[in-house]
């Protein structure tokens, strides 16, 4: 078998999937060190390399990724890192072919974090990990899940101080063109090279469209062999739970794109299996790469999905006498009230990654002119750090006087904070609020910060109206009462809607006063749901969300857990960008709009990459279609 670094220049070698969330999904414990399994259960780890194997994957990580000394101290085991890497090393060339190739997984120390720790310790602690895998036999190293050139850069050099053996190199994909340290991507590759990596590429923190957009950004030369391994989409977390819902399907048919790019190493991180690769192996199988000038020399994408500014016009919209109103209905009017006597919509706006508020601010006052109910702000979705949604929600209710709903979510703070954070709610007169799990940290910027989920979202609703009865989650009373609407999420976008339904169900029985859904894509499925829940007490605002592309489509459908295209919707939306996706989805999300107006007073409106225009268009075509006071001037 020719050397692995022959092979690169020759073929297209696929690689194997996640190790550590296929334990977890096998039934292993999380808190527990996975690699020192090479020692304690072999066979389990043997298993696993054999299965991704027989799936096709030439390209076996080692289960080493976070076998160093640093790590393995938060178990006690730091003393054990030259055994449990060689360990790691016989197990995997024991489960395949001679045909494959063992190469030693090497995971950052620093995990994205400030700089937590000396060069010096890094380096000692590389180095120690390295000459373990290189002394049992492997192949090459994969130095994998990195944050900032820097540290990449110290475990490259301390590779290359102890081996000729090929060396891969990825960083913890990004879509921002840059490593955590601020390099630009291109950048970054070159110095990369230059100290002497065979291949460079992304691996985890997203899925294949996450990846596909970081290679995107290049713009210039690689220069090298590309590796991608994405994750299996975003997980969702149910019942305790983290599941991965991407299909094989959809790995098999980015593999030839990514072969296409030039990468010459795809497997797969977090949430893939063996079906995955399997998928994958089959789709590269013979295949001819259809190399674009990307590979060598990629342009900055045009998918609205990496632009954050909108378009430079707006569309006219008459300034209409709105339900936030003083005088009217009134700001004190809660949307449970409203949606009980007309249509009523709720806008979503994404509150901002940095610290600049004017495009916000700028959409909330188009909403406002429009006539929009309310405007909710996620809590810090996808686990993806944005500025506080209470901070925003006083400033929309201050300065444009439209009713802020602020979602809540578990992940982020205990009993104790949840509490404070909703008495300052209270104090501000931010009523209105939804409870939501929220998805995990570990797949969001920032990995290594940790889940609470003190509270499950029944447990948040139940405590929340608790505050409205006078009394404190400890149990001793309040000198007044709170007024929280709480509201409740909802995925209809399941194989068995009724099980769905009854979950609801036990939400409302906590206290939940109005729902809101995920995004729905299909006529029939609307008609089901109204007919799923007409029996319920409490208004449901049915979720809309308007397209922004077809690669922005393909990642709903695939990628985003809750969230389903119907094969019309794909259809309609295959191969259009820009202006022209933008549009279409707009159509799109009219029709839906039609056909959900019928059966659900409450409309949920959510807005695509701050593209504000296409909320203010739809926003103004419910007030069109259904005559509703906001209609008139």
């Amino acid at each position: 078998m020719m050397l692995l670094r022959e092979a690169l220049q020759q073929r297209i070698l696929t690689g194997d999937g996640a190790m550590g969330t296929y334990l977890y999904q096998m039934g292993f414990p999380v808190g527990v060190s996975y690699e020192e399994f090479n020692r304690s259960h072999p066979d389990v780890i043997e298993n696993v390399h054999r299965r991704y194997y027989e799936a096709g994957a030439r390209v076996i990580e080692t289960n080493t990724f976070s076998a160093n000394s640093e790590k393995l101290s938060i178990y006690g085991l730091e003393s054990e890192v030259e055994a449990i890497n060689r360990a790691g090393v016989r197990v995997a060339r024991a489960a395949v072919g001679s045909d494959a190739y063992v190469v030693g997984a090497v995971g950052s120390i620093r995990s994205g974090k400030l700089k937590n720790a000396e060069p010096r310790t890094i380096i000692d602690a590389f180095e120690r990990q390295m000459a373990a895998l290189i002394d049992e036999g492997a192949d090459g190293l994969l130095l994998e899940t990195f944050y900032d050139l820097d540290e990449l850069l110290l475990a490259l050099r301390a590779a290359r101080s102890l081996s000729n053996l090929p060396v891969i190199c990825q960083f913890a994909a990004e879509d921002v063109g840059r490593t955590r340290d601020g390099i630009p991507l291109l950048e970054a590759f070159r110095r990369l090279q230059e100290e002497g990596a065979d291949v460079i590429g992304f691996n985890c923190r997203t899925g294949p469209n996450g990846i596909m957009r970081a290679i995107d950004t290049i713009n210039g030369p690689v220069g090298v062999p590309l590796s991608v391994f994405p994750n299996a989409g975003i997980p969702d977390y149910v019942d305790g739970k983290y599941t991965y819902s991407t299909a094989p399907e959809y790995f098999a048919d980015y593999a030839r794109k990514f072969a296409d790019q030039g990468a010459r190493i795809i497997g797969g991180c977090c949430g893939t299996t063996p079906e995955h690769i399997a998928a994958m192996a089959a789709a590269l199988e013979g295949y001819a790469p259809q190399l674009s000038q990307s590979a060598v020399a990629a342009e900055p994408a045009n998918s609205p999905i990496e632009i954050s500014v909108p378009s430079k016009t707006q569309p006219e919209v008459t300034t209409h006498g709105t339900g936030n109103d003083l005088g009217g209905e009134g700001v004190e009017a809660s949307i449970v009230d409203l949606v009980k006597e007309r249509h009523t919509v709720i806008v979503e706006l994404d509150p901002p990654r940095d610290l600049d508020i004017r495009k916000f601010m700028a959409g909330a006052e188009a909403l406002k002119a429009v006539g929009a109910d309310a405007i909710t702000m996620a809590d810090n979705s996808l686990a993806v750090t944005r500025m506080s949604n209470l901070a925003l929600g006083a400033l929309v209710q201050e300065r444009i006087g439209l009713r802020p709903l602020v979602h809540i979510a578990c992940r982020d703070r205990n009993l104790l904070g949840t509490q404070s954070h909703m008495m300052g709610l209270d104090a501000l007169g931010i009523n209105h609020v939804l409870a939501v799990t929220g998805d995990p940290s570990t797949f969001g910027d920032l990995p290594d910060s940790k889940n609470v989920y003190d509270l499950t979202s029944f447990e948040m609703i139940r405590m929340i109206k608790q505050l409205n009865e006078g009394i404190a989650f400890s149990g001793k009373p309040l000198k007044q009462k709170a007024k929280f609407v709480v509201g409740a999420a909802f995925n209809p976008n399941v194989k068995h809607l009724d099980k769905a339904v009854q979950r609801l169900e036990r939400k409302i029985a906590s206290g939940a006063d109005y729902i809101m859904t995920q995004p729905i894509y299909d006529a029939e499925l609307m008609e089901r749901v109204a007919e799923a829940t007409k029996h319920l007490s409490i208004p449901v605002f049915i979720g809309i969300f308007p397209l922004a592309s077809g690669r922005n489509a393909e990642y709903l459908h695939n990628e985003v857990p809750g969230i389903q295209l119907s094969d019309e919707v794909r259809r309609r939306m295959a191969g259009l960008e820009g202006e022209a996706g933008r549009a279409e989805g707009v159509r799109i999300a009219q029709e839906l709009i039609d056909h959900a107006l019928p059966y659900f007073n409450g409309i949920y409106i959510m807005t695509p990459f701050m593209f504000y225009d296409m909320a203010v268009q739809l926003t103004q075509h419910v007030w069109d279609r259904t005559g509703s006071p906001h209609s008139k001037v």
